[in-house]
């Protein structure tokens, strides 16, 4: 038997931010809390899934016309289509003049995993990745695996506690000409219309190459799009016959019940509503939370402004602890958060908030 063992030289790969999650679920602890769920969280601690999708989910499930057979290799052309209209806007010129189109991909990662075999084979002469976020992402070794340099950097001002517009535009000025250049979660950094016009020139004069991914949210079902924007409908049918024989190799057929959730309510007005309106209330209980965690934190007297936690838009934002900070919220609060102290607000509710804020208080108090 031991002649059949071949991989006794493989190593323990590095521990993930999942860890964390393994950490919580063995803490003994009653009163620990895990703020670092990637979806949205109800009051009593189940990810919330609006009511519209559970509706569609129930008709999709009784539909006796559905048809199981495998998607094409492109995927599902209707969710394509949903979703650039929802990407560049439906009357846009990009998609009047066909020269936008998109796969239909296993979620996001997939979608840059996809992206990034396309630009190492058709544009060689790029070797090297930049990665711009608010936080470190998770593709880096998507394109490190297949033999490119990949450079991260953050653009969060630990000083000023803001996803800052000039640290984002000092990394572009200085990114390797003919790069990849992967821009990550950035929505709270904020640039005027000069600053646009800035970044614009830049990466035109750089000629870099942006990779670009749609994931509507169906809950847990992994699905997403890979978008190309090309000069002309003959460049773009190439490009995509490209794409589709890359995801021949890697999936075959994409997944196929997140895309007609989505389809769903994207092309049906009532029900794109329905989801809106839901939305609009999740929004309001964010906010709200965010606010309350502001004024519990002021009414304590904890050290520093705390403005940026109702600045930050979402509901995933940073707290701005350092690292000793949230060491103590972890092993003397049983409070698990990341080490960049970006947490989930949907899993604070009215049970919790007094010892999560009580415990950040004595966090910036006591190290």
């Amino acid at each position: 038997m031991s002649s059949l063992s071949l991989f006794k030289d493989v190593p323990f790969a590095e521990k993930l931010e999942g860890s964390l999650l393994k950490a919580y679920k063995q803490d003994d602890y009653p009163k620990k809390l895990f703020l670092a769920y990637r979806v949205c969280m109800t009051d009593d601690g189940h990810p919330w899934v609006s009511l519209v999708v559970q509706k569609i989910r129930l008709q999709i499930a009784q539909d006796p016309s559905l048809n199981y057979e495998y998607l094409p290799m492109m995927g599902m052309k209707s969710f394509i289509q949903a979703s650039l209209e929802l990407l560049f806007g439906k009357h846009s010129q990009a998609i009047v003049e066909n020269r936008v189109g998109g796969v239909h991909t296993v979620g996001d990662s997939g979608a840059f995993q996809l992206g990034a075999q396309f630009l190492r084979i058709w544009r060689g002469d790029a070797q090297t990745v930049c990665i711009i976020s608010a936080q470190k992402e998770l593709y880096g070794p998507v394109f490190q695996a297949i033999g490119f340099t990949v450079y991260e950097y953050c653009i969060w001002n630990p000083k000023k506690l803001f996803t800052d517009p000039d640290i984002f535009l000092e990394v572009v000025e200085h990114i390797p000409v003919g790069c990849v250049l992967v821009i990550g979660n950035i929505v709270d950094c904020r640039l005027t219309q000069s600053q646009w016009i800035k970044l614009m020139s830049i990466i035109k004069v750089a000629n870099v190459f942006d990779i670009t991914s749609c994931l509507p949210n169906a809950a847990d079902e992994g699905v997403g799009v890979l978008v190309v924007a090309a000069l002309s409908n003959r460049h773009l049918l190439c490009v995509l016959s490209q794409l589709m024989n890359y995801a021949q190799a890697l999936w075959l057929n994409p997944p196929a019940t997140g895309a007609r959730i989505i389809t769903s309510i994207l092309c049906n007005h009532a029900l794109l509503v329905e989801w809106k309106k839901s939305l609009e209330g999740i929004v309001e209980n964010i906010m709200l939370i965010k606010e309350k965690v502001k004024e519990k934190l002021r009414l304590l007297g904890t050290p520093g402004s705390w403005d940026h936690i109702t600045e930050q838009s979402g509901s995933h934002g940073y707290l701005g602890l350092n690292y000793q900070q949230v060491e103590y919220l972890v092993k003397k609060k049983h409070i698990y958060i990341p080490k960049n102290s970006r947490i989930n607000f949907t899993c604070i509710n009215t049970s919790n908030i007094s010892y999560i804020t009580q415990s950040i208080h004595e966090a910036v108090i006591f190290t």
